[in-house]
């Protein structure tokens, strides 16, 4: 399994950035692909994952109202679309994979598969 995370880059606060996971290698059927973020000096933090098949997603409380997962079944991709961003938003994004089971998404050790990260800074 392969993940490729792309989209990250430099953005002033308030402004939006989209996030592109390609996943290959496998049939995601049942699979929840999701988003973490790494800050320097922090611990690796949950952002959003998405059910793979449905469609049903779930998201940190400091994203809500501001981020969106998404799915392009076709094009096997996953997108983070982050909008109103903060300075504080700044982190490498990683994409991560893993079978869905209901509850404990922010625990990274549940997730099988992970991509290299994106970095993305907002500057205030």
């Amino acid at each position: 399994v392969q993940l490729q995370a792309s989209g990250g880059g430099l953005v002033q606060a308030g402004g939006s950035l989209r996030l592109s996971c390609a996943a290959s290698g496998r049939t995601f059927y049942n699979y929840g692909l999701g988003w973490f973020r790494q800050a320097p000096g922090k611990e690796r933090e949950f952002v959003a994952i998405i059910n793979w098949s449905s469609g049903t997603a779930y998201y940190a409380d400091f994203v809500k109202g501001r981020f969106t997962i998404f799915r392009d079944n076709a094009k096997n991709t996953v997108y983070l679309q982050m909008n109103s961003l903060k300075p504080e938003d700044t982190a490498v994004y990683y994409c991560a994979a893993r079978t869905w089971e209901r509850g404990r998404y922010s625990d990274p050790t549940y997730y099988n598969y992970w991509g290299q990260g994106t970095l993305v800074t907002v500057s205030s």
